[in-house]
């Protein structure tokens, strides 16, 4: 039987040869698929306004300057991660770790026309892969390094803890 748990959570990620720092506080919901699977569902604040500029509202079309929220998607267990992003139609991504195997990176980026729309797929190596807390998680610590073909894109943390 699927049970859910709404918790606070902070995600992160970090790393660790790249100034890149980012951390989401913000409530989940827990899905519990059985004793040790979980999903986590929550809501990702959207990028930095210099990061992805406005849309111009327009007569012709008027909802877009609205967006709506990205939805960040993690599937945890003891052995494999998977997190999938999307939500606004311009961004989305998904990445699969498991400690000691290339795993993937994938990217999608759509322009305006929805028919229209590109993808890039990085390898990332899993060096480790720790899940913490009985019966439910309370924490979730990944180590990878991202790499494009032969060129290692950096080395990198994501850290879960969920609160009780």
């Amino acid at each position: 039987m699927l049970t859910h748990h709404r918790k606070p959570v902070c995600l992160s990620l970090m790393s660790l040869d790249l100034p890149v720092l980012s951390t989401v506080e913000t409530a989940a919901t827990l899905y519990q698929k059985d004793q040790e699977r979980f999903h986590l569902l929550l809501s990702e604040p959207a990028f930095l306004p210099e990061w992805e500029p406005e849309p111009e509202i327009s007569a012709e079309n008027p909802t877009s300057g609205s967006s709506s929220p990205r939805l960040l998607w993690l599937e945890i267990s003891p052995y494999r991660v998977i997190m999938t992003m999307q939500g606004n139609g311009k961004l989305s991504y998904r990445h699969l770790w498991e400690q000691g195997v290339y795993g993937i990176s994938r990217y999608w980026l759509q322009n305006d026309d929805l028919k229209e729309h590109s993808s890039l797929r990085l390898r990332n190596y899993t060096r480790s892969l720790e899940l913490k807390g009985r019966p439910l998680p309370e924490s979730l610590r990944l180590e990878y390094e991202l790499w494009s073909q032969e060129v290692q894109l950096g080395r990198y943390i994501l850290s879960l803890k969920i609160h009780h």
